[in-house]
């Protein structure tokens, strides 16, 4: 993908290197301080602060590691590779891209297109939709409109999914966007009010249909992406190898090595490839309607 030089987005909220607890009962938690010259208020602390650190990890919060990552505890400020300040830049200059075509599309109906935030995180973060650590890789986050991404993703993706490029990446970061879309025009709310009264199987059922769309709007963006004169030779391949690579099929036989349809909530490898192949061949919204028929 031809990306250098293009304009980058400035809906990028760079968190890496901040620490990001799970959110307490009534907000923020406040240590007491004992005074100068220690004596029993200094003693209490250190009780209090024994007691907290036993706490926390008894929640699954490591303290140590906490402190680690937070400049503020005296550790300076993370250093970030110079390949992370790259594809840093990737994801902002593919996220503009994808600015660029919802708006264009939202306006030729006469809409608007709210832009997300990218929130770019480092080992676990806290969102308007709960605490997450990167091993549950990037998401979208309907409430606060905002998708979280952690570029370790992308080396993981390489290197254990076997799908490497820099389309690959960008099909993740549409994928998600796509999500934003599906927020925005009203699919998920609909998903998300239908599934309370849905059991496991069918909430799955309609998660894949979910997901599959979100393939089919990647693969409008990368359509007209492609109209812009940006992909070069191989880039479509990667993205293909990518919606294969995670299918749900594809992963349970990588990790567990059998398959279980009925816990699937994503698609199989040749749904989402089709899908993603239907947004890029015609470039419509209406093209992606995964919600009606057979999938």
């Amino acid at each position: 993908m031809r990306w250098r030089g293009r304009r980058q987005s400035t809906n990028v909220e760079d968190r890496r290197g901040r620490t990001a607890g799970r959110p307490f009962p009534g907000g923020r938690i406040r240590l007491p301080i004992g005074r100068a010259g220690g004596g029993k208020g200094g003693l209490s602390t250190i009780v209090i602060l024994v007691i907290l650190f036993f706490g926390l990890r008894a929640v699954g919060i490591d303290p140590m590691e906490m402190l680690a990552e937070n400049p503020a505890a005296g550790g300076g400020a993370v250093q970030r590779s110079a390949a992370n300040d790259e594809m840093s830049q990737f994801v902002r200059v593919v996220l503009a891209e994808t600015e660029d075509v919802w708006h264009d599309l939202f306006s030729a109906q006469g809409a608007t297109y709210p832009e997300p935030a990218l929130v770019l995180f480092a080992g676990h973060i806290g969102s308007a939709c709960g605490f997450a650590s990167s091993a549950v890789g990037p998401f979208y986050c309907p409430t606060d409109s905002k998708v979280y991404l952690d570029l370790d993703f992308f080396d993981q993706l390489a290197r254990r999914f076997g799908a490497a490029g820099d389309f690959a990446r960008a099909y993740v970061v549409a994928h998600e966007v796509g999500h934003h879309v599906q927020n925005v025009i009203g699919v998920l709310p609909r998903f998300n009010e239908m599934r309370r009264s849905m059991s496991q199987a069918e909430a799955n059922a309609m998660s894949i249909r979910v997901e599959l769309q979100a393939d089919c709007f990647a693969g409008i963006w990368a359509h007209h992406t492609a109209q812009k004169g940006l992909l070069e030779e191989g880039d479509i391949e990667e993205a293909l190898n990518a919606a294969h690579q995670i299918g749900d099929d594809t992963l349970q036989r990588r990790t567990q090595g059998y398959v279980v349809p009925e816990s699937f909530n994503h698609g199989t490898s040749e749904q989402r490839k089709y899908w993603f192949a239907r947004g890029l061949e015609t470039g419509r919204l209406s093209a992606c309607d995964t919600f009606n028929g057979p999938i």
